[in-house]
């Protein structure tokens, strides 16, 4: 069984990978069932499984973010949603193929703005899966991306092996601290200010006329190796 686990994690890291996925990571739903919400008319308790993929943003998009969000990034950001879907989706496919369920989950539908709660947490099922830890600024942080990238998210109960969390977290990392418009992000991240967040993305959707609650102030910042060798995030 165990051989049998490795061979589906396998498969489905290769075909997310052919899709456009860059990292690929498998957490058990069990201990993630408090970070669902209802979804009407699905079953998750037999979805022991949830895959989860990350897929990163084009630094050259983040560079052109000083003070507010671009057009140009709200535009990547819709775009990144919809490859998303589209890979989750493909993936979904392959595995009822294969004789088994699979949930894919929205990348970006949003239930609850005000506390920014979706279906599932994306960012929770990821760490679980140990693709990263969450961050002083209350996102994903990957060794290899930072916070620049979007996650998708499949439930299944397709026999897997799961990942185990990492043990990391930002150590002396503090770039995000410093440029966050509205002091929502502190040392801990269990103290992230959700509403002062929020307030601020509702003053950025209609202050630029975009027609989504996005920031990537404090994304810009966080960029992993992905950023190593970029001038910017030295001067940062």
């Amino acid at each position: 069984m165990e051989d049998k686990k490795e061979q589906n994690y396998n498969l489905l890291k290769k075909k997310a990978f052919d899709l456009g996925a860059h990292l690929f990571g498998v957490a058990n739903t069990e201990p993630l069932k408090q970070r669902f919400l209802e979804i009407e008319g699905t079953y998750m308790d037999d979805l022991p499984y949830a895959i989860s993929l990350g897929f990163p943003l084009s630094k050259r998009i983040l560079k052109g973010i000083v003070d507010h969000p671009t057009k140009l990034y709200f535009f990547h950001y819709q775009r990144m949603n919809i490859l998303i879907d589209t890979v989750t989706i493909k993936l979904t496919n392959i595995i009822q193929d294969m004789g088994y369920e699979a949930l894919p989950i929205p990348s970006s539908q949003v239930i609850d703005w005000k506390e920014q709660k979706a279906h599932i947490s994306h960012k929770h099922v990821a760490k679980e899966a140990g693709l990263g830890w969450i961050g002083r600024n209350n996102l994903l942080v990957t060794k290899r991306y930072g916070s620049c990238l979007r996650l998708g998210t499949i439930l299944t109960d397709i026999p897997l092996k799961a990942d185990s969390p990492l043990d990391q977290d930002c150590g002396l990392c503090r770039r995000c601290l410093n440029v966050c418009p509205v002091n929502a992000i502190h040392e801990s991240p269990a103290d992230f200010d959700h509403i002062a967040c929020y307030e601020q993305l509702k003053i950025f959707q209609k202050k630029h006329n975009i027609r989504h609650m996005i920031c990537g102030i404090c994304v810009k910042v966080c960029l992993g190796e992905f950023g190593k060798n970029d001038k910017l995030s030295q001067k940062v």
